[in-house]
Formats: C-alpha cells, structure tokens, sequence
C-alpha cells in the first residue's frame, strides 16, 4: 500500500525528459504514488508505467498565453487530486503549484532546472522579466524546500530570493563500459533542444571547414526550420543530420555510434552562463568527449574531471581548433581514460539520497 502521495508537476514531456523520469522514479522506489502531470504533445502511452497519469493538451502552443493556459489546466487537476507533496519543476508550473499550496496546506518543493528569467526567450523583454521575476518571488516565497542544479545558480537564486537551494545535480543513471576506439565515425553530436543560443548556427558554419566530419542533432525546439534551411543555404544536408527527438533509450543507442560533443552557448544569456546542462553528464556516461564553454560550471567539472575541453567563444574558428584538438590521439585517449574514471563517480545514485531526504 502505497499511503504517500505526490504529485509532479512539468510543461516537459515525460519521455523525454530524464531529470523527470529519475526523480519519479526515485519517489515510486520509496513507497510513494506518483502522480505526474505533463505535457503529452507526441501522444505517449504510458500504460506500462507504474504511475498515474494527468496529460495535458493546451490549445495555446507557444506564448504567455500557453503558460497561462497550462497553470489553470494543471490548477484544476490539482484541485481534485489528493496528495502530500507537490513537485513543480521550474517557473512556468510555479504559480499553480504555490497557489494550490496556499488552498491545501500541502508541501511544495520548488525545482528550479534553470535561471528562468534570464533565458534567451525572456532577456530583452522588459514585462516579461518583471512578470516572471514576481511569479518566482510569490512561489518561493511559499514553497517549503526549494532546490536547483548547480552551485552558480544556488548562489543566485538564495541571493535573490532569500531562501537556501538544496544542490541536487542533474546526473544520470549508469550505463555499461563501450567499446570506444579512436574516431572511427567522424561525427560530432549535439543532444537537447533546438533552440536560440546554442551555438548550433555556429557549429553548422564551422561544418564548412570540416570537410571530413558530419554533425548529428537529436532533439526539436523553435529554431529546428531555421536550422535546417541554414543546413541547405550551406549546401551540407549530407552531413548535417536531424534525427529529430528521441527517448533516453534511443540517444543512448545512437551516441554509441559517434566521436564527440558539444555544448555551446551564448554567454549573453545569464541562464547559460551560470547553467550546468543535462548533456554535460549523459556525454560522460556515453563515453564522449566534448566541447563545452568557458562558463563558472563546465569550467570548475573539466578542471576536475578532464573529460573534456571549455572553448571562450562561439567564433568559427575557435570551434574547429576545439574539433581539431581531439584529431590527437593522445588528447583523445587522455580525455577518455579521464571520462571513464569519472563516470562511475557522476550517477544518479550519488543524488538521490538528497532527493529522498526532502520528503522524510
């Protein structure tokens, strides 16, 4: 009999999401019923999971009007549901999250994944800012534990908002030892959403002085169709590959096949610049070399570990040099001897613990 409830709350889609697919996991292990309510845009079917299920279709796809939207559609589940706790990740469930707090008396634990209001599609925008700035104050004012990625935005947000952040670091579950030679694939990897501020426009640029390698993204976001007609304005549809988004099962089948990384961004987003991204991690389970930026968090994981190297800017030759720099076989070899090592440190059962603690 499972008597503790809670519920997940997130604008992500559940099988694509593998910071969400942990976490529920972790609370189902420990006795909990696990209520998650998701976005359901590739129509999933979930049947086969142990948990129970609230999708959520908006008719609004993008804009303020689709966050609205959502918070009263997941206001309303809530509202009829019973539970203990209530885990809303990020900004965008917040405001329904901390209201139903305020109505049932119950938990909330705040995830913030990332520094919300300074991400590329907010930063410019005056209101919208200012907006989600006071969603995040009212929220975190009443939520009960909050918790984020990385030290940098830990930092921030308990500077900001006056409350302490737990650090419970995005990383994955382990995977078995690969068989990883020398670059015997030519191809460079990028996994995660297509969006502004990724350096992918850069990286597909610097294609054209990369004659011998061919450049792999998995994943969809709202600059997949300005990237491919870049792709085809550069004449390397050969060479540059969508294979669009896949399951956790899926990238981990097909980052198997290549030779490295990247994790570009733009410093211009505070966001990025203090972010601890999800790939940094799932490269090294992978077995990946990779390219990462010059910012607080890469900088302080490559020092440690050498699995990889940080580059300061986005400028193209900048990003060859960083592709030409693994053509060593020394430096290859050296990067993934040092990620091998790291990998059986880097997994989800060092932070879980954490995770399980909120809630004890």
């Amino acid at each position: 009999m499972r008597d503790k409830k809670i519920v997940i709350v997130a604008t992500s889609e559940f099988v694509f999401d593998q910071r969400l697919i942990r976490i529920a996991q972790s609370f189902y292990n420990k006795n909990f019923h696990v209520t998650l309510i998701t976005q359901n845009k590739s129509n999933q079917k979930y049947d086969s999971l142990p948990y129970e299920f609230k999708l959520i279709n908006t008719f609004f796809k993008r804009s303020f009007l689709f966050y609205a939207e959502y918070n009263l559609r997941i206001f309303i589940k809530m509202l009829f549901l019973k539970f203990d706790s209530i885990y809303t990740c990020d900004a965008d469930t917040l405001l329904a999250s901390s209201i139903l707090k305020s109505i049932k008396g119950k938990k909330l634990i705040f995830d913030a994944h990332e520094y919300f209001e300074e991400s590329p599609e907010i930063i410019g925008h005056t209101y919208k800012q200012w907006f989600w700035t006071q969603i995040l104050k009212f929220g975190i004012k009443r939520a009960d534990v909050c918790i984020t990625v990385s030290k940098s935005l830990g930092k921030i947000y308990e500077q900001k908002y006056k409350k302490p952040f737990i650090i419970i670091r995005n990383l994955p579950y382990p995977t078995l030892p690969s068989n990883k030679v020398m670059n015997i694939n030519n191809i460079i990897w990028y996994q995660g959403v297509l969006n502004v501020g990724r350096g992918l426009e850069h990286m597909i640029e610097a294609m054209i002085h990369l004659p011998e390698y061919r450049f792999y993204l998995a994943g969809d976001g709202d600059i997949s169709s300005k990237l491919k007609k870049l792709v085809v304005d550069l004449n390397l549809t050969d060479r540059v590959i969508f294979l669009g988004k896949l399951s956790p099962s899926q990238l981990n089948i097909e980052n198997q096949k290549v030779w490295i990384g990247i994790n570009l961004l733009d410093h211009t987003s505070l966001n990025y610049y203090y972010s601890l991204a999800n790939k940094t991690f799932d490269y090294i389970q992978a077995e990946i070399p990779a390219i990462h930026m010059s910012f607080p968090e890469y900088e302080d994981v490559m020092n440690q570990y050498h699995v990889g190297i940080c580059i300061p800017d986005l400028n193209i030759p900048t990003i060859v040099n960083a592709v030409r720099f693994f053509e060593s076989k020394d430096n290859y070899a050296a990067t993934l001897h040092a990620i091998r090592k790291a990998k059986a440190e880097l997994i989800w059962v060092k932070e879980e613990p954490k995770l399980i603690a909120l809630l004890q």
